[in-house]
């Protein structure tokens, strides 16, 4: 008995600890919770100001206070502000109206990895930008259109010493046999029967090949860029305020598609910030009138679906007007901007209606630009969770892009060309533990890199199931 007490003691003794035994704080997990909670407001950099403070310095700046404090903030900034907390209440001051996301479900170990990312990112040294496409891990598809043009030259000369040449032995010949040699005028040399059979084989051939090779590139274009329904700048998001590509592209990390970003996941943000830095209220008003947000009254219109276009353009046109006046100091509307709320409108009806969608209520019918055949089969998820490729890899800088266009060929070769390059990173990514064989091979130096292709990423049915 006294064992078997002894015995259930020890059990419950060791139960009682793993349920004690608090998680390390890690980078990688905080990388996740900030994009899931804080990259909607807050830069990545950690640096620069966004809807929210910049988060580089955070423990400092709350060392005067115990570290329940800044986890309390963190969960419920508005309830330590009406208990009036000294440091909630100055960063109210600093920062109304704009209401910090309360984040209750939040651990003290979610928080402190968080804080961990948040550090790692603000002390972390710029990389220094490379001339090389190489140095940067893009992938470039050779183009070999010069090397053509040469051999067809090539051939080209070749065919004219050829004719010459059997032109002499003719003559030859004709001087061995003793009778006269006429010798046929160059172009009737050129356009003889068989040059011209050749001649037809030949554009037969090129013309098949040409059809075959737009029909492959129909629909992805590299380089297209075509203007979108609103003046969306990617640089000024992307790039001057740091929005992370997966707070807008959420479904980048959980499905076969990135997903474009529905109006509401704008409004998380300009619900608050109602004029933009490079077109004040032309562009933002776009999204408004879409989803039906009264910005002056800082609520969603009652019935919206069912209001009349004219009784829409009331609402907006008094909105830009009132924008008008106040960045200008007017009291009552001149020419300019009598001109200036026209365009506006008109530049609304424009981009939110068509022949197809005749409201202006309604999802903003964005243009698509990269696009896949349909038996070709790519998994977003898969690239960037499982393969932890950058946006940027397929996508080019989109951070310095006001206007979005397709970067990559997105061709059958490219892809292979990626994955014949690729490095898989099997270190800490259970995504490949099961390859036992490639862990053993890269432990004994037989193997000093896996790709791609290793693990089948040239198989066809990976890609045309």
């Amino acid at each position: 008995m006294i064992l078997k007490h002894c015995r259930i003691s020890f059990f419950g003794l060791m139960l009682m600890l793993s349920q004690t035994v608090i998680a390390q704080p890690s980078a990688d997990v905080g990388k996740t919770l900030f994009r899931n909670y804080c990259a909607q407001c807050h830069a990545k950099d950690m640096k620069t100001a966004g809807t929210g403070p910049a988060l580089g310095g955070t423990e400092d700046r709350w060392s005067d206070y115990p570290r329940e404090d800044l986890y309390g903030w963190i969960r419920n900034s508005q309830a330590m502000i009406g208990a009036g907390h000294p440091r909630a209440v100055e960063l109210w001051e600093e920062w109304k109206p704009t209401v910090m996301t309360p984040w209750p479900n939040l651990t003290d170990e979610d928080i402190e990895s968080i804080l961990v990312y948040i550090n790692q990112e603000y002390t972390k040294v710029p990389e220094a930008a490379t001339a090389s496409s190489g140095e940067t891990g893009e992938i470039v598809e050779a183009n070999y259109n010069w090397l053509y043009w040469i051999l067809l030259a090539a051939l080209g000369a070749l065919a004219l010493i050829l004719m010459n040449y059997i032109s002499g032995l003719n003559k030859l010949i004709a001087a061995k046999d003793n009778v006269d040699y006429v010798e046929k005028p160059i172009l009737k040399r050129i356009f003889s029967k068989p040059v011209v059979s050749l001649l037809i084989l030949a554009a037969v051939i090129f013309g098949g090949y040409t059809t075959v090779t737009n029909a492959i590139s129909l629909g992805r274009q590299q380089g297209y860029e075509p203007d979108q329904p609103i003046n969306f700048s990617h640089a000024i998001h992307a790039g001057e305020n740091g929005i992370d590509c997966q707070y807008c592209h959420d479904g980048a990390r959980r499905s076969k598609h990135a997903v474009i970003p529905a109006t509401n996941t704008c409004m998380n943000c300009h619900s608050a910030i109602k004029n933009g830095s490079n077109f004040g209220t032309a562009e933002l008003t776009k999204i408004y009138a879409s989803v039906g947000y009264d910005p002056q009254n800082n609520q969603y219109i009652e019935n919206y679906d069912n209001l009349s276009t004219e009784e829409i353009e009331a609402i907006y046109r008094k909105w830009i007007t009132d924008q008008y006046l106040a960045d200008n100091d007017l009291m009552d509307l001149d020419k300019k901007g009598a001109k200036e709320v026209n365009i506006q409108w008109e530049g609304i009806v424009t981009s939110l209606t068509n022949k197809q969608k005749k409201q202006i209520q309604g999802p903003i019918e964005w243009v698509r630009i990269h696009n896949l055949p349909d038996h070709v089969y790519f998994n977003h998820a898969q690239h960037v969770v499982a393969g932890g490729v950058e946006c940027q890899t397929c996508h080019g800088k989109v951070e310095e892009m006001d206007v979005v266009a397709q970067h990559a060929p997105l061709s059958m070769g490219w892809c292979i060309n990626c994955h014949r390059q690729t490095e898989v990173d099997f270190k800490g990514n259970d995504y490949y533990a099961n390859y036992e064989l490639y862990h053993e091979q890269l432990a004994t130096g037989e193997k000093e890199k896996i790709t791609v292709e290793d693990i089948g990423g040239l198989e066809c049915q990976k890609c045309h199931y």
